[in-house]
């Protein structure tokens, strides 16, 4: 018994230090090949990336204000499917899809009030049932323009 629970322990250790370095990893991503998807847009600051399987989706929510210029921009690690992304307002009206847009990886907008958004990203799925589902980083950038 005593063996077990020191097995299930070192288990959960690793397997939360192994989290940590994904993330890391993933923030370096972030920074370093993302970034510059937001072009002439000041970046915000933050970096929003996680490891995400084909099929599965996360969302974050981000309050943007009025009279201001945006970009989002989305990209996936190398031998991801395509990501689509989704820009949802407090209701639930979809403002934006990319699926309707190629699959672009930005959207340039500009509000006319403030307010909260929900930006739902997904990983499409492309491969057959037999193979084993790809998994990496995906990262969400936001950029302003200054008046």
């Amino acid at each position: 018994m005593k063996q077990l629970i020191q097995i299930v322990l070192i288990t959960a250790i690793l397997s939360l230090a192994g989290s940590g370095e994904a993330a890391a990893q993933c923030k370096g991503f972030a920074k370093s090949l993302c970034k510059k998807e937001l072009g002439a847009y000041l970046h915000d600051g933050n970096y929003h990336a996680a490891v995400l399987v084909e099929g599965e989706e996360a969302e974050l929510y981000k309050t943007f204000y009025s009279e201001m210029e945006y970009r989002v921009a989305i990209c996936g690690a190398d031998g991801l499917p395509p990501v689509e992304f989704s820009v949802l307002d407090a209701t639930g009206k979809i403002l934006y899809t990319n699926s309707e847009a190629a699959l672009s990886g930005t959207w340039d907008f500009k509000l006319e009030s403030s307010q909260q958004l929900k930006i739902v990203v997904k990983v499409t799925t492309l491969g057959s049932k037999d193979d084993l589902p790809a998994s990496g980083c995906v990262a969400i950038m936001f950029g302003f323009k200054t008046k």
